[in-house]
């Protein structure tokens, strides 16, 4: 069974203090790369394959979609597209990010939540 994955991009890039502030989209092109690398094993916490939907927003926006990794640009809040997303998918999903209110919406629309050790260990 393929899991949906709805990682939280400016999130899960702010975890790592790697300089992302310096190239944000470099910064979501690196983190789309990992996760394509993880779709199809998974990692302990979160098994493969995953289905992977990469939310970017502002200066990330741009970064283009690799075979096994759909990218969404946020017409506005990243936050609000990621529940979008998630309630489309009716609970079906596992959204990765370590914002607590974030965690809090998608929880609402019967989603899961893991944080950004899930996809950088």
């Amino acid at each position: 069974m393929t899991r949906l994955v709805i990682v939280d991009g400016a999130n899960v890039v702010g975890s790592v203090p790697d300089g992302w502030w310096r190239d944000r989209r470099g910064a979501a092109e690196r983190l789309r790369d990992r996760l394509a690398a993880l779709a199809g094993e998974g990692t302990p916490a979160l098994p493969g394959p995953w289905d992977v939907v990469l939310v970017v927003e502002g200066a990330a926006r741009g970064t283009v979609a690799v075979p096994g990794v759909r990218v969404e640009e946020a017409p506005g809040s990243g936050d609000d597209r990621i529940v979008e997303l998630a309630a489309a998918a009716a609970g079906e999903c596992t959204v990765v990010t370590a914002d607590r209110a974030l965690r809090e919406r998608v929880a609402a629309e019967g989603a899961r939540t893991v944080g950004p050790r899930t996809v950088y260990g």
